[in-house]
Parts: C-alpha cells; sequence; structure tokens
C-alpha cells in the first residue's frame, strides 16, 4: 500500500539479545541462519516474545480501579467466551480458548471491557492454566470486593496437542469460585448462564 509506513515499539536492547538466541537455537537445531526464509527470523521472534508477553509491564488492578462505579445492582454481571491467549511456561507453546467471567456486585461495579483487559494483561505473560484462572478471580475480588466472584476456562493446549500425548481435541478447563459462587445454588446459576445461548 502506498504511503503505507508499520510503526512497532520494541526495546531495541532486549530485541538484539533476544534475537542473538533464537539464531542460537536456530543453529544448535541444525537450520542454516543465512538462508532466505531465516534470515530476518531472530529478529521477528524476538519481537513476537516481545509482544506475547507484554502483560508484564500491565497492572491488571490498576486497570480495574480506573473504570468502578457505585451502583446498587445486587444480581449477577456474567462476561462469557472472552478469547484468550497464552503461552505455557513448561514448554513456550501456546495455549488458547474462552474464559468465563462473573461477579456479584457490592455496591460497584466496572466497565464491561476491563474484565477482558485483565484476562489479556494475565494471560500475555508465561503461565499455566491453573494460575491463570485464579489471578483474574483474585484481581477481580480486591479491586471490586463483590458478594462473590466466578472463572471458568477452557483451554486447547498446543504442548498436548502438537508434542507428548498428541490427543487433537483434548480440553482443558479450570475454574475458581468464592463467596456466594460457593454456594450450590449460585454457581449452577452461572454455569447455566455459561453453558446456554441467550441470542
Amino acid at each position: 500500500m502506498s504511503g503505507y509506513k508499520k510503526v512497532d515499539q520494541y526495546d531495541e536492547k532486549a530485541t538484539e539479545e533476544l534475537a542473538g538466541n533464537v539464531k542460537s537455537v536456530l543453529e544448535i537445531l541444525g537450520e542454516d541462519i543465512n538462508r532466505e526464509g531465516l534470515q530476518k527470523t531472530p529478529e521477528r521472534a524476538a519481537k513476537a516474545y516481545q509482544f506475547l508477553t507484554q502483560g508484564y509491564d500491565v497492572n491488571p488492578l490498576e486497570i480495574l480501579k480506573a473504570a468502578l462505579f457505585e451502583e446498587d445492582h445486587k444480581q449477577m454481571v456474567v462476561v462469557k467466551n472472552i478469547e484468550v491467549y497464552s503461552m505455557c511456561e513448561h514448554h513456550l507453546l501456546p495455549f488458547f480458548g474462552k474464559v468465563h467471567v462473573a461477579y456479584i456486585p457490592n455496591g460497584k461495579i466496572v466497565g464491561l471491557s476491563k474484565i477482558p483487559r485483565i484476562v489479556e494483561a494475565f494471560a500475555r505473560r508465561f503461565q499455566v492454566q491453573e494460575r491463570l484462572t485464579d489471578q483474574i478471580k483474585e484481581c477481580i475480588q480486591t479491586a471490586l470486593e463483590p458478594h462473590g466472584v466466578a472463572v471458568v476456562m477452557e483451554c486447547q493446549h498446543m504442548c498436548m496437542q502438537m508434542r507428548g500425548i498428541q490427543k487433537q481435541n483434548s480440553v482443558t478447563t479450570t475454574s475458581s469460585f468464592n463467596g456466594a459462587f460457593e454456594e450450590d445454588r449460585t454457581r449452577k446459576e452461572f454455569i447455566s448462564l455459561i453453558s446456554n445461548k441467550l441470542n
């Protein structure tokens, strides 16, 4: 496209160091890093890793605190089917899927877009799904002090599908509940809401 200029902002020192390490990995694996397809790969990979781990530079709690509103809503608030992409810290391979989040307000609500934003902030780090699920719940609990928080995450893991056991259709589900969601009736209502299509 004429006049198009892509603007990327990456730490130059980190990019240089990461690219050097990626180059070494490719060489150790037997690749010719001078062939056309790989000449720019170390730099591209270095930038990709910085993008995929940008959550380390974000404070999820501050994201929520920036959009709190006093509201006397007492019923469950559910944000479901939030896309999530993260990197497994055990094999540095992706896992991805959807996360469903609910809370029961206690005098405060949060701007709805902030919930996917904190999911993104925690996911853009090296993670395990179990910890990621808990971190989302704990962040919402700390910021809003609601009557309860529920988080359910369903993900596919490339470390299971591309290597190891190589089970292509496996899905890992994790959950984390506190407060009112520890009660059977409330938890069942949440599960029903995220399981059914309302539109």
